[in-house]
């Protein structure tokens, strides 16, 4: 399976991330930003965008399933102009997280 970084820093968030991708056989590295983060042997970001810099996702030059607050239209747009593979608001991660993985390791 695939190594995947989250970044999150609310942590209740980031152990369903971690517990849901660890159940469907991932390894997970997590952190608080994508700065502070290395991204040596990492096929995948799972990222809060209310933490990450949509550009800085899109340059890591990974594959990366972005989520957001499904009121926050600008995020979103932001998002989407950046390039980034996947954004999706937060209740639907939480709730379809290892097939959004599958579908964004798959390309």
């Amino acid at each position: 399976m695939a190594r995947v970084l989250s970044i999150a820093t609310d942590l209740m968030l980031a152990s369903r991330v971690e517990a849901g991708l660890t159940a469907a056989g991932h390894t997970v590295v997590t952190a608080a930003s994508l700065e502070g983060a290395s991204l040596d042997g990492v096929d995948a970001i799972v990222a809060d965008l209310d933490v990450a810099d949509a550009e800085a996702l899109a340059r890591a030059g990974l594959p990366v399933l972005a989520y957001y607050s499904h009121v926050d239209v600008e995020t979103k747009a932001r998002a989407d102009a950046a390039g980034l593979a996947k954004v999706v608001p937060r209740s639907r991660m939480s709730r379809e997280l290892p097939a959004l993985v599958a579908e964004l390791l798959a390309g």
